[in-house]
């Protein structure tokens, strides 16, 4: 997109805050105001019809969520950006958001520049993101990736540190004392490692387990 102005459509549930908007957006010289609703299903008739730019959408609708229409749009006209412009700053919803095809998320206390600067970037298909948001996604993606377990990936995390403590060559009820369990729970975990590892005894299960690093 050049020099066409940014073709939006505005969808938040509340009147005045929707009223407001289009106000703001609508003085831009680059952006042109295309259409207006109050409900994410609305949204989705008005963008297949309009086929805009831009869709500026709340995340909270009356009817079906911001996540669910913004995938409807996405997948109905592709040529549109959606930009969550919200009051709903937990992770849950950013991903949320960004899984559904979002290219944008700002939160609705952003100032008016903010959100004409977010609109004009999406709407030349960059992703932007407000401050509090972009460094929640950051630190998202910087995290290191949890550790992956390769050693009897059959077996599950309890299953692999009771037969870890079996190796060490501890009794059932060491174990029990360890893990804070029953007796009669370690019982049941030690049963189904045997029978995940198609071993016969605990001595079959301790050679097993050493040959794969545990319980050294």
């Amino acid at each position: 997109m050049t020099n066409a102005a940014v073709r939006v459509l505005v969808v938040d549930d509340h009147p005045l805050f929707r009223f407001g908007l289009c106000t703001m957006l609508g003085a831009e010289p680059v952006i042109e105001v295309v259409g207006e609703a109050s409900s994410g299903a609305l949204a989705v008739e008005a963008a297949e019809s309009l086929r805009p730019d831009v869709v500026v959408m709340d995340l909270h609708l009356p009817d079906i969520s911001g996540v669910e229409a913004a995938g409807r749009i996405v997948a109905a006209v592709p040529g549109a950006g959606v930009l969550m412009l919200t009051m709903a700053d937990d992770s849950e919803s950013v991903f949320a958001a960004m899984r559904a095809g979002a290219r944008g998320y700002l939160l609705k206390d952003a100032e008016p520049e903010e959100i004409i600067r977010a609109v004009r970037a999406v709407g030349r298909r960059e992703a932007i993101f407000g401050p509090d948001v972009a460094n929640r996604v950051l630190s998202f993606f910087s995290s290191p990736a949890p550790p992956t377990d390769p050693v009897f990936p059959e077996l599950t995390s309890r299953e692999r540190e009771v037969l870890g403590l079996v190796a060490e060559g501890r009794s059932n009820s060491a174990i029990a004392q360890s893990l804070s369990l029953s007796p009669k729970t370690v019982r049941n975990h030690i049963s189904s490692v045997f029978s995940k590892l198609q071993v016969a005894d605990r001595a079959q299960a301790i050679v097993r387990a050493r040959q794969a690093g545990l319980g050294r």
